[in-house]
Protein backbone atom coordinates (compact mmCIF):
# COMPACT_ATOMS: atom_id res chain seq x y z
CA UNK A 1 0.00 0.00 0.00
CA UNK A 2 1.14 3.36 -0.91
CA UNK A 3 1.02 5.90 1.92
CA UNK A 4 -2.15 8.02 1.55
CA UNK A 5 -0.71 11.41 0.59
CA UNK A 6 1.11 9.66 -2.35
CA UNK A 7 -2.48 7.85 -3.18
CA UNK A 8 -3.88 11.27 -3.19
CA UNK A 9 -1.42 12.86 -5.99
CA UNK A 10 -1.05 9.56 -7.96
CA UNK A 11 -4.92 9.30 -8.42
CA UNK A 12 -4.97 12.65 -10.24
CA UNK A 13 -3.14 11.29 -13.19
CA UNK A 14 -3.78 7.46 -13.08
CA UNK A 15 -6.94 5.38 -13.45
CA UNK A 16 -7.89 3.20 -10.42
CA UNK A 17 -6.98 0.13 -12.71
CA UNK A 18 -3.32 2.03 -13.67
CA UNK A 19 -2.86 2.44 -9.98
CA UNK A 20 -3.37 -1.33 -9.35
CA UNK A 21 -0.27 -1.96 -11.80
CA UNK A 22 1.56 0.22 -9.84
CA UNK A 23 1.03 -1.25 -6.62
CA UNK A 24 1.58 -4.23 -8.23
CA UNK A 25 4.47 -3.34 -9.76
CA UNK A 26 6.03 -1.73 -6.53
CA UNK A 27 5.54 -5.10 -4.66
CA UNK A 28 7.25 -6.87 -7.08
CA UNK A 29 10.03 -4.34 -7.50
CA UNK A 30 10.71 -4.92 -3.77
CA UNK A 31 10.48 -8.40 -3.69
CA UNK A 32 12.90 -8.67 -6.84
CA UNK A 33 15.08 -6.19 -5.98
CA UNK A 34 15.57 -5.84 -9.73
CA UNK A 35 14.47 -3.97 -12.52
CA UNK A 36 14.92 -6.21 -15.53
CA UNK A 37 11.37 -5.83 -17.17
CA UNK A 38 12.12 -9.52 -18.35
CA UNK A 39 12.07 -10.71 -14.60
CA UNK A 40 9.17 -8.21 -13.50
CA UNK A 41 7.47 -9.41 -15.83
CA UNK A 42 8.45 -13.41 -15.20
CA UNK A 43 6.89 -12.61 -11.83
CA UNK A 44 4.11 -9.89 -11.77
CA UNK A 45 0.79 -11.40 -10.46
CA UNK A 46 -1.41 -11.33 -13.39
CA UNK A 47 -3.00 -14.51 -15.35
CA UNK A 48 -2.06 -13.73 -18.73
CA UNK A 49 1.14 -14.82 -20.33
CA UNK A 50 4.72 -13.74 -19.84
CA UNK A 51 5.37 -11.82 -22.64
CA UNK A 52 1.47 -10.23 -22.67
CA UNK A 53 2.54 -9.04 -18.63
CA UNK A 54 5.45 -7.74 -20.03
CA UNK A 55 4.25 -5.16 -23.03
CA UNK A 56 1.66 -4.79 -20.34
CA UNK A 57 4.87 -3.27 -18.07
CA UNK A 58 6.00 -1.48 -20.98
CA UNK A 59 3.10 0.43 -21.72
CA UNK A 60 2.34 1.13 -18.14
CA UNK A 61 5.89 2.50 -17.90
CA UNK A 62 5.15 4.48 -21.13
CA UNK A 63 2.04 6.47 -19.69
CA UNK A 64 2.94 10.24 -20.70
CA UNK A 65 1.17 11.34 -16.98
CA UNK A 66 4.43 9.68 -15.39
CA UNK A 67 6.75 12.42 -15.53
CA UNK A 68 8.92 13.86 -12.84
CA UNK A 69 7.46 17.02 -12.44
CA UNK A 70 3.81 15.84 -12.46
CA UNK A 71 4.33 12.74 -10.02
CA UNK A 72 8.02 13.08 -8.56
CA UNK A 73 8.20 15.97 -7.53
CA UNK A 74 4.66 16.17 -5.41
CA UNK A 75 5.60 12.85 -3.69
CA UNK A 76 9.37 13.86 -2.82
CA UNK A 77 8.13 17.73 -1.56
CA UNK A 78 5.83 15.94 1.06
CA UNK A 79 8.69 13.27 1.77
CA UNK A 80 11.29 16.59 2.50
CA UNK A 81 8.08 18.27 4.21
CA UNK A 82 7.67 15.76 7.14
CA UNK A 83 11.54 14.10 7.25
CA UNK A 84 13.59 17.41 6.48
CA UNK A 85 12.34 20.93 8.60
CA UNK A 86 12.95 24.33 6.42
CA UNK A 87 16.34 25.56 6.74
CA UNK A 88 17.79 22.75 7.45
CA UNK A 89 21.06 21.83 5.49
CA UNK A 90 20.69 19.03 2.90
CA UNK A 91 23.72 17.44 0.82
CA UNK A 92 22.85 16.73 -3.02
CA UNK A 93 25.30 14.84 -5.28
CA UNK A 94 25.60 14.63 -8.68
CA UNK A 95 25.84 11.53 -10.51
CA UNK A 96 26.89 10.18 -14.12
CA UNK A 97 26.47 6.56 -14.77
CA UNK A 98 26.85 4.71 -18.30
CA UNK A 99 25.57 0.94 -19.06
CA UNK A 100 26.37 0.69 -22.81
CA UNK A 101 24.66 2.96 -24.92
CA UNK A 102 22.24 4.70 -21.88
CA UNK A 103 23.83 7.30 -20.36
CA UNK A 104 22.20 8.69 -17.45
CA UNK A 105 22.76 12.04 -14.70
CA UNK A 106 20.98 12.00 -11.70
CA UNK A 107 20.97 14.65 -8.98
CA UNK A 108 19.94 13.04 -5.50
CA UNK A 109 19.77 14.13 -2.16
CA UNK A 110 21.98 12.29 0.63
CA UNK A 111 20.31 10.88 3.27
CA UNK A 112 21.06 8.74 6.17
CA UNK A 113 23.97 7.14 4.04
CA UNK A 114 21.24 6.70 0.95
CA UNK A 115 20.66 8.66 -1.77
CA UNK A 116 17.43 9.67 -2.60
CA UNK A 117 16.84 10.23 -6.76
CA UNK A 118 15.62 13.94 -6.88
CA UNK A 119 16.10 14.21 -11.05
CA UNK A 120 17.37 12.05 -13.35
CA UNK A 121 17.88 12.51 -18.00
CA UNK A 122 19.28 10.47 -20.20
CA UNK A 123 22.45 12.52 -21.66
CA UNK A 124 21.91 12.56 -25.55
CA UNK A 125 25.72 11.42 -25.63
CA UNK A 126 28.12 8.77 -24.49
CA UNK A 127 30.61 9.94 -22.13
CA UNK A 128 31.08 12.30 -19.16
CA UNK A 129 28.29 15.39 -18.69
CA UNK A 130 29.43 18.86 -18.98
CA UNK A 131 29.07 21.98 -16.76
CA UNK A 132 25.95 22.89 -18.62
CA UNK A 133 24.18 20.08 -18.41
CA UNK A 134 24.34 19.55 -14.45
CA UNK A 135 23.81 23.12 -14.21
CA UNK A 136 20.20 22.75 -16.18
CA UNK A 137 19.97 19.40 -14.18
CA UNK A 138 20.37 21.13 -10.70
CA UNK A 139 17.84 24.14 -11.88
CA UNK A 140 15.17 21.19 -12.38
CA UNK A 141 15.58 20.36 -8.40
CA UNK A 142 16.16 24.45 -7.27
CA UNK A 143 12.30 25.00 -6.78
CA UNK A 144 11.62 22.14 -4.50
CA UNK A 145 14.63 22.90 -2.02
CA UNK A 146 14.24 26.61 -2.17
CA UNK A 147 13.60 26.45 1.66
CA UNK A 148 16.82 24.57 2.58
CA UNK A 149 20.16 25.19 2.66
CA UNK A 150 22.05 23.22 -0.18
CA UNK A 151 25.42 21.97 -0.78
CA UNK A 152 26.66 20.14 -3.64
Amino acid sequence: MLPEFDQKILQKYLTTAQLLVLGMLLNVLQSQRQAKLLRLAGVFPSFILAESRRRKLQRFLSLPQLTVSQIWYPLITNWLTNYCPGGQTLSIVIDRSQWGTINLLMISLVWERRAIPLYWSLLPKLGSSNFCEQRDAIAEVLPILKNYKIVV
